[in-house]
């Protein structure tokens, strides 16, 4: 249903459903990350009324979990870039995952999402220096056409044992493209009409 993006990783949309209504994502080295992409995948839409109110969760000095709420996502805005490298130091914020014993290491943060109705999500106040800026189609497009080619291609991937010699073809590592999908990524990311120049 969800999907949540750093610049310089891959894709991650296998959310961690911690309860019925809530999904979170793990971020490992989360000192390093300035931006996070959250976005949904599109292939399950909110149910009607419904939307997601996102949150940053990091540990504080004694390990405990600071939450901060970023903003949302609904179906009428399925993405959103959170600003997160300012959040390390500030306030914790009222959250719908304080009873939940959701495992974490030490080291790593976390984004979570709650699906509430869109009139609670409406009523919340995301912490100031969160700067969230939508996604514009343009991106979302591109976002969605990497993603498809790069699993396109490493479902033909396969290893050098496997394979057999073919002098008409030629054959690109899997590596190759890889760093090619994170460059673009990375390039996309600082600034969208990149492609232009």
């Amino acid at each position: 249903m969800f999907g949540c993006l750093v610049a310089g990783r891959l894709v991650q949309t296998a959310a961690q459903q911690v309860a019925e209504d809530k999904f979170v994502f793990d971020l490992p080295d989360y000192e390093n990350i300035n931006h996070v992409v959250v976005f949904m995948l599109g292939t399950i839409p909110f149910p009607e009324g419904m939307g997601g109110s996102v949150y940053f969760s990091y540990p504080d000095s004694s390990g405990m979990p600071v939450w901060q709420l970023l903003g949302f996502v609904t179906n009428g805005k399925p993405s959103a870039i959170f600003k997160i490298s300012g959040l390390k130091s500030g306030e914790g914020s009222q959250h719908p995952f304080g009873a939940m014993n959701i495992v974490r290491t030490p080291s790593v943060a976390q984004i979570g999402i709650s699906v509430e109705l869109l009139d609670t999500l409406a009523q919340q106040t995301p912490v100031g220096n969160a700067a969230v800026s939508s996604v514009d189609s343009f991106t979302q497009f591109t976002q969605k056409m990497l993603d498809n080619f790069y699993n396109f291609a490493s479902s033909f991937a396969i290893s050098q044992a496997q394979m057999t010699p073919s002098p008409s073809e030629m054959f690109i590592p899997a590596n190759v493209v890889l760093k090619w999908y994170e460059n673009f990524q990375r390039r996309l990311a600082q600034n969208p009409l990149f492609w232009k120049t």
